[in-house]
């Protein structure tokens, strides 16, 4: 991130004037997840740089919801669609401010608002689907 910023700064000619960044993350795409709950990683990088945090593909690309089951929806929170548990789990991450995502029509926003709604996710939770997720 201090690479990026510093581009920026040079491409501008001084002060950079970014004020958002775009990363995918994902419960497919596990590392950036991981590195923020260990305090570091471009996440925190960035909302340490006063950044808004974009996360790109909560839901890989329409994949994800095919690939997660109920049983891990309910651990992510009971009640909630697979898409829905995936969308929060992305939007609970440490420096993630805002979540980017495509729908195919009003229901699916309506699904996606009211996963953004739901209280977030705690740390010790986004650890713990994490380590269910890299367990083999």
């Amino acid at each position: 991130m201090g690479e990026l910023l510093a581009l920026a700064a040079e491409a501008a000619g001084g002060q950079h004037h970014l004020s958002a960044v775009q990363l995918p993350v994902s419960l497919v795409m596990l590392t950036p997840i991981v590195q923020a709950l260990h305090h570091r990683g471009p996440l925190l990088a960035a909302a340490g740089a006063g950044l808004r945090v974009m996360a790109s593909a909560p839901l890989h690309g329409g994949e994800l919801p095919g690939m997660v089951d109920q049983e891990l929806a309910d651990l992510i929170r009971p009640g909630l669609t697979p898409a829905q548990a995936c969308i929060l789990a992305v939007a609970s991450c440490p420096g993630v401010t805002n979540v980017l995502l495509a729908a195919s029509g009003a229901p699916h926003w309506k699904e996606a608002a009211d996963a953004v709604a739901q209280p977030s996710l705690t740390e010790d939770k986004l650890r713990e689907i994490t380590g269910v997720l890299a367990s083999p």
